[in-house]
Formats: C-alpha cells, structure tokens, sequence
C-alpha cells in the first residue's frame, strides 16, 4: 500500500504584500511558542538585526534612488547643452 508523504501545515506567515516590509514590521512580529520551542529572546535578537539591516538597506537604496535622478538630471542637462550648442554650427 502507498503512503501519501506527512504534508506540514502551512505557516501561519502572511504573503507578501504590495508594500515593502517595514524594519517596525520585522521587530513587531510576534511568533507562536511551542512546546520545545526556540528561545524566545534569542529570537527577539534576530529580528531587531534583521530589521537594522532592512532599514539600512532601504536608507541605502533610497540614496541610490536620489543620485540615480541627479544623474540623469544631469545627463539631460548635458544633452540639450550639447544640441544647442551643435545646432547652429
């Protein structure tokens, strides 16, 4: 006779959303306990760095973000400066 394989609940972990996770998200979250489970501040440690790190990637691509419209402000800029200039040659 054939077994079906033991399927695991799914976890009780929201999808995704269509807003980026939040570094406030991440310290906030609260996990169930069970029975034998991790520990509890270890777990509270985890998400505090996880959620430093998040917020310093999303300060760093913000950054990025800004100097990426600098750029091509300046890239346009550059542009029309070179088509005028070349125009009326």
């Amino acid at each position: 006779m054939l077994r079906r394989p033991a399927t695991r609940p799914e976890p009780a972990i929201p999808p995704p959303g269509p807003f980026p996770l939040r570094p406030a998200q991440v310290r906030e979250r609260c996990l169930n306990v069970r029975r034998h489970g991790l520990d509890p501040a270890e777990i509270r440690a985890f998400l505090h760095r996880v959620a430093d790190e998040l917020a310093a990637a999303q300060v760093a691509v913000a950054v990025a973000q800004e100097e990426n419209v600098r750029i091509k402000d300046a890239l346009r800029a550059w542009q029309s400066a070179q088509s005028a200039r070349n125009r009326y040659r």
